[in-house]
């Protein structure tokens, strides 16, 4: 484990009249001595560091950056320290999700989230590139991404008992245009062919070059990415599930505005992106939400009596249904035929399940009785019309990438799920739906948010910083926006569980 920001034990040899070596180069021959390593020090904290060390009697612990193009000595403490924090951050298009580390032991001291303020002038990437482009719209969303920023790491460093100006790193994973508005990139050309980002793989800096008030010597990493819907928060995700290293052929799944994957091994690996994420995680039914407090996350509904039963994330009632809950739902409906195998609504099934809305008739999951607020969480049928179209779309790119190295879904050793989508959902109801292929259910594993674990492997291994840098140029992109295979699969995929059943041999077949 080589830390991003670590300490050097130090005991030099005092001055005297027989040895005038400056301060700041006796510094720099002891660490030399102590680790084996050439370095630098800004002249910015160069006085500091000398007084320091000075103060200290010449022994103490140098606090070392360890960026890519060397070594830099930044601070000097007459002691060891027990606590160096750094924050790791998944920065997210909706939602911020950061942790605090203590680089010196490796431990997670504190976690937390916020929602992303830039969600003010769209919610989407689309809406947020347009409004960059207006007078000032870019200064704009940086300077509000930076001050949630600044907020979140306040909230760890109290959690953790700490100043937020003691935050010593920071590392952010996040998709290629929020990495572009962070850094006040201009995103332009993100969305228009041939779909070219400014920078892909940023070099470390200074975190108050940004605006962000951590300590003054902290260097940010940002993950790389590969192209403008390939971000680094997918590379993070590589980097965390280990399919790189592996000997195996693996997959990835990680949903969120966007359904991303990637299919390898540690001799190479292939990705694509596509638009299947917003009716997973919520963002297109009326009811849908993101998984969390008051969100139904699992459904069950009795074949026989047609019973339905659910759960939600905290246990208490019911505000809204998240991309777990819409999977579950909807396969159950499948399951007990009150859908048929084009997502269509059969009222005949249970009549009293169903209420007309504006939009037509709407199955009510829960009453106003049980659900907070008064208000029923209802399934439109345009919603179920949503989920039919995203389910496809995952299959559809799912198969098409599978196709593109010649593989089979049976060769894949192992599928990692990303995310909140792959903390909850079942993979046997998403196999139900024709979403997920039909195989064992041990193929399945949930590694949660891989975009925020990659980044806390950021700040604790140099191994996995140099990976992230190496895995830009291993990984072959498909671009799915010009592929015909993948309009093809698309529509064949758009019944339960697909037009040809074979594919699915677990699922039962209804007339």
């Amino acid at each position: 484990m080589q830390p991003f920001v670590f300490a050097v034990a130090v005991e030099a040899i005092a001055p005297s009249l027989h040895d005038n070596t400056g301060d700041i180069d006796r510094l720099k021959k002891a660490v030399s001595a102590a680790k084996g390593m050439a370095l630098t020090i800004p002249l910015r904290h160069m006085a500091e560091i000398a007084a320091n060390f000075r103060k200290a009697g010449f022994k103490g612990a140098a606090i070392i950056n360890d960026l890519p193009a060397g070594a830099v000595l930044v601070d000097f403490m007459a002691e060891q320290p027990v606590m160096l924090p750094a924050m790791a951050l998944d920065l997210g298009t909706t939602h911020l999700e950061a942790s605090l580390i203590n680089l010196v032991d490796g431990r997670v001291v504190a976690r937390s989230n916020r929602e992303n303020s830039q969600i003010e002038f769209g919610a989407d990437i689309l809406t947020r590139i347009h409004y960059a482009a207006k007078e000032n719209g870019l200064r704009r969303l940086h300077e509000i991404i930076v001050a949630t920023i600044n907020e979140l790491a306040t909230d760890l460093a109290e959690l953790a008992g700490e100043k937020r100006e003691n935050i010593r790193a920071l590392s952010v994973s996040g998709n290629t245009t929020m990495v572009h508005l962070l850094l006040q990139l201009n995103p332009f050309h993100l969305c228009r062919e041939p779909y070219i980002p400014m920078v892909n793989s940023p070099d470390p800096f200074a975190a108050a070059e940004i605006g962000l008030a951590l300590h003054p010597a902290a260097p940010v990493w940002v993950m790389p990415s590969i192209g403008s819907y390939f971000g680094g928060d997918l590379i993070s995700g590589i980097v965390a599930s280990g399919m790189d290293q592996q000997d195996e052929t693996c997959m990835l799944i990680d949903v969120g505005t966007n359904a991303e994957v990637v299919v390898g091994n540690r001799e190479w690996l292939i990705a694509c992106a596509g638009a299947a994420g917003p009716a997973l995680e919520g963002g297109v039914a009326r009811m849908g939400m993101r998984a969390g407090p008051g969100a139904i996350e699992h459904v069950e509904i009795d074949p026989q009596t047609l019973e339905l039963r659910y759960r939600t994330i905290d246990n208490g009632k019911p505000r809204g249904i998240c991309g777990s809950g819409i999977i579950d739902l909807v396969a159950c409906l499948y399951l007990a035929r009150i859908i048929d195998i084009r997502g269509k609504f059969r009222l005949e099934r249970c009549p009293d399940r169903f209420i007309d809305t504006p939009q037509g008739p709407a199955f009510v999951v829960v009453g106003p009785a049980e659900a907070a607020g008064g208000e029923p969480v209802v399934l439109g049928q345009v919603d179920l019309d949503a989920m039919m179209r995203s389910k496809a779309a995952m299959y559809a790119i799912l198969t098409t990438l599978i196709n593109q190295v010649g593989l089979e879904f049976a060769d894949l050793h192992r599928i990692y799920v990303a995310g909140a989508f792959g903390r909850h959902i079942d993979p046997r109801r998403a196999i139900t739906l024709g979403m997920l292929p039909d195989l064992p259910l041990q193929t399945f594993q949930s590694i949660g948010n891989s975009s925020l674990a990659g980044a806390e492997l950021i700040l604790l291994e140099r191994r996995s910083r140099e990976r992230c840098r190496q895995l830009i140029s291993k990984i072959t992109y498909l671009e799915l926006n010009v592929n015909q295979e993948f309009m093809i699969r698309f529509s064949g995929s758009r019944f339960i569980p697909h037009t040809d059943t074979s594919l699915f041999p677990s699922v039962p077949v209804f007339d």
